[in-house]
């Protein structure tokens, strides 16, 4: 009989938009190195959304308001998984700061292509946006890591 219960590591992202152009953080650690979206860990017992207004707030210096989920990132870690809650805010307050996370920097969307951003991020941010979109899942097959979305 199978558990139904599994260990898993929550995490929140943010999509800040301002017309065309969305808000990206230069991410300085080697482990995911590039332009990607800002966000962070969820603490125990902490409303997600609570969770991402805090992260934007620290890693961004914006006050998202009505941050929305926009969709779900997932991937196995060993003997559970790490889920990452994908939000989309397109009011905020205040003025951008950065962190020693990374720089953050309005990004038009057009040029996403011209940055060196992580390898998911076009795709990631598909599944933000596109409101048939809900999941963007790794797969892993032994070494091999492939993206399902859905």
């Amino acid at each position: 009989m199978g558990h139904r219960t599994e260990k898993v590591e929550l995490t929140v992202l943010c999509l800040i938009q301002d017309g065309n152009r969305i808000l990206l953080q230069n991410r300085i650690k080697e482990d995911w190195k590039g332009y990607t979206l800002p966000g962070g860990h969820v603490e125990p017992g902490e409303s997600f959304v609570d969770a991402v207004k805090r992260e934007m707030k620290e890693e961004t210096g914006l006050d998202i308001i009505n941050p929305k989920l926009a969709g779900i990132k997932q991937f196995p870690i060993d003997d559970g998984r790490y889920i990452v809650l994908l939000f989309r805010a397109v009011e905020f307050a205040g003025e951008v700061i950065s962190s020693e996370e990374g720089q953050m920097e309005w990004v038009d969307r057009s040029n996403l292509s011209e940055i060196e951003t992580v390898n998911d991020l076009e795709q990631l941010i598909e599944v933000i946006i596109n409101p048939k979109l809900t999941e963007f899942q790794y797969l892993v097959n032994e070494d091999e890591w492939t993206a399902s979305i859905k």
